[in-house]
């Protein structure tokens, strides 16, 4: 197999990981449970699915629940088995033309907007391309010596990785598809909702000016675009202890703001003009009450709950018409770097942002992971020194630097165990779809 990026390492790399118990399972066995237990989360997320429901994309931007089931898959099959396992042959050779996504090294793909015109391979045929997979993959994990387990496992752990990715996506999506449905369908059912106390005031924390340290350092996981770790100077600054909620960003509706062009960045203005935008996605006006549609079905809308899905001209705008502004990423990660980890995560099955309910007394910072992706205002552009991976695996994430704005924090759709504080998400600033919402930042 060939040498991997070094950008792709883990630390400590698994044959390392020595077990004190001689009963622990051995470093492959603990590297198959984790592939394991990712993968089968992808396919609990579609138990709730009928066979119709894979098959629809409801605009380009979105994928077929079965495509991101093949396309997780064939990354397994491409980057993996073929050059890893001796002997190993696809038994759909053409399925890399379908479920290649963007990478041109590796070769041809299908048209992105025309994933939904495959009625075959068959839902059921997928899914046994996924246990073919799976049992080449757990063959080449539990009969790999020390030395080619400790060669397989970072690009392993990039897989995964990428498959907690499409598990975001396989969410978003479907809401999407389910949207575009005049039955407005729900995904999950959910307790009947329950008026929610409004959060308190909006307040600030304060940060210094200074030189500060972003990046990822090393340590664990991260793709190539966090790193190299880096020196940013920051100028004093104070983030919003808490995201914008719902009812606040109605009193922005209730303004006129949508049609007052003096909040919004030229290029969102022309959007909200060619596009008619007038609320969030999701957001549809019924018998004169705002309600909101989510993976649970039409609903009202709980003012106290962060409003999600806004484009990065609409949260932008929002800030304007709030006196404020959207931070930056060097001054989300400086602020978050400390926070633990903790939120309304995928794992948690609401898949819709909740409320903030009560806060302890005292400046923090609340919702910093979870409920929504935060947009800043910084292009996704490469950090200081960056250089892409080499090979097909340096198109991940490197060839989209452009055009594009950088979100933070994760979302109700995000993994627990795939996010942390360098992580740069990127989306063009149109895009609506996302659990994407607003955290206001000002000078201090």
């Amino acid at each position: 197999m060939s040498t991997l990026p070094s950008s792709l390492h883990t630390t400590p790399p698994v044959s390392e990981k020595v077990p004190d118990d001689p009963h622990a399972p051995s470093p492959g066995a603990q590297l198959a449970n984790r592939y394991q237990e990712v993968r089968r989360f992808s396919e609990r997320l579609c138990e709730p699915l009928e066979a119709e429901d894979y098959v629809i994309q409801s605009m380009p931007d979105v994928s077929p629940a079965k495509w991101h089931l093949a396309h997780t898959s064939w990354f397994f099959e491409t980057f993996l088995l073929a050059p890893g396992l001796p002997g190993y042959r696809s038994p759909h050779p053409q399925y890399g033309f379908l479920f290649n996504s963007y990478y041109n090294a590796v070769g041809d793909r299908h048209c992105r907007a025309q994933r939904g015109l495959l009625s075959r391979p068959t839902v059921r045929e997928t899914y046994d391309y996924r246990r073919h997979i799976d049992e080449m993959m757990m063959h080449l994990l539990r009969c790999s010596e020390d030395a080619q387990l400790a060669s397989l496992e970072p690009l392993v752990t990039l897989g995964l990785h990428h498959e907690q990715q499409h598990q975001e996506l396989i969410l978003t999506d479907l809401k999407h598809v389910f949207s575009v449905n005049p039955l407005r369908p729900a995904y999950i059912k959910s307790a009947p909702l329950q008026a929610s106390p409004l959060p308190p005031p909006m307040e600030w924390v304060e940060f210094d000016e200074g030189i500060h340290e972003i990046g990822h350092t090393g340590e664990g996981f991260c793709f190539d675009n966090e790193t190299p770790h880096h020196r940013v100077f920051l100028e004093r600054y104070a983030l919003a202890d808490r995201l914008v909620t719902c009812g606040e960003y109605r009193a922005f509706m209730e303004e006129g703001s949508y049609e007052r062009p003096e909040f919004w960045l030229s290029a969102g203005w022309a959007t909200v003009q060619e596009r008619g935008w007038k609320a969030p996605l999701y957001w549809e006006r019924r018998d004169g009450e705002w309600q909101i549609f989510t993976l649970s079905g039409m609903r009202e809308i709980d003012d106290a709950e962060p409003v999600c899905h806004v484009s990065y001209y609409e949260a932008d705008a929002y800030a304007r018409w709030s006196g404020a502004r959207l931070p930056t990423e060097s001054e989300w990660e400086i602020a978050a770097r400390d926070t633990p980890v903790r939120g309304n995560f995928a794992e948690d099955g609401r898949f819709h942002p909740m409320p903030l309910g009560s806060v302890p007394e005292g400046p923090a910072l609340h919702q910093l992971y979870g409920d929504v992706w935060e947009w800043t205002r910084s292009p996704y552009e490469p950090y200081p020194g960056y250089q892409p991976d080499p090979g097909a695996l340096g198109e991940y994430n490197g060839k989209f630097m452009c055009g594009q704005y950088v979100l933070r924090g994760g979302s109700c759709a995000t993994s627990l165990t795939h996010i942390r504080p360098t992580y740069r998400n990127f989306f063009p600033p149109d895009a609506r779809w996302q659990f994407s919402g607003i955290r206001l930042a000002r000078q201090a």
